[in-house]
C-alpha cells in the first residue's frame, strides 16, 4: 500500500439566484438528462466513431451531465431543512486529455459540483480538478487540468451570474 497526501483547493460561487434559478441555468448548459455514457462507450467502434458520439451530447460550456444526487431529498431525515444537490458533470473527450498523461486523473474526472440553498439566494461549489488530479509533477497533466479548472470556473461564473454584464 502506498499513501500519497495532497490538498484540494474548494472554490464557492456565490449567487443571487434563487436554487431552483440556479439549477435551471447549470442543467440549461449541461443537460437536463443524464448522458448514458457507458452505453457510448460499449457502442463499439474507433475513436472517431466515439467522438461523434459524445459530441451530441455536449453542452454550450463543454460538459454534459452525468449523474445528480439529491442530497435535500434525505437530509431532512436527519433533521437538516437545506436543499443541497450534487451534480457530476463532465466530458470525455476533455478527459482524455488528463488520462493520456495519468490515468489516476480518473479518481477526479468527472468533476462534481454542489449547489446549495443559501439565505439571500444560492451557492456553486467545486474542488478545482488540478488541485486533485496532480499529486507529482507532470507539466503535460498540469497543463490540461488547469485547462479544465478554467472550463469550469467559466461555466461557474456564467451559470451563477444574474446577466452577461454580470460576469
Amino acid at each position: 500500500m502506498t499513501e500519497t497526501s495532497f490538498a484540494g483547493v474548494r472554490v464557492r460561487h456565490d449567487s443571487t439566484k434563487s436554487y431552483d434559478d440556479l439549477v435551471a441555468a447549470l442543467l440549461a448548459d449541461i443537460g437536463e438528462r443524464p448522458v448514458p455514457i457507458g452505453d457510448l462507450g460499449a457502442a463499439g467502434g474507433d475513436w472517431p466513431s466515439y467522438r461523434e458520439r459524445v459530441e451530441k451530447y455536449v453542452g454550450p460550456s463543454g460538459f454534459m451531465l452525468f449523474a445528480l444526487l439529491d442530497h435535500g431529498a434525505w437530509i431532512t431525515k436527519a433533521g437538516i431543512a437545506r436543499r443541497v444537490l450534487r451534480v457530476i458533470l463532465g466530458n470525455p473527450l476533455i478527459a482524455i486529455t488528463m488520462l493520456r498523461h495519468d490515468v489516476t486523473a480518473g479518481l477526479f474526472a468527472p468533476v462534481e459540483l454542489l449547489i446549495l440553498d443559501e439565505d439571500a439566494g444560492s451557492s456553486l461549489t467545486y474542488i478545482k480538478p488540478s488541485s486533485l488530479m496532480v499529486v507529482e509533477p507532470n507539466p503535460e497533466l498540469l497543463s490540461a487540468a488547469e485547462a479544465l479548472d478554467n472550463k469550469l470556473a467559466d461555466l461557474a461564473a456564467k451559470v451563477t451570474c444574474e446577466s452577461p454584464t454580470d460576469r
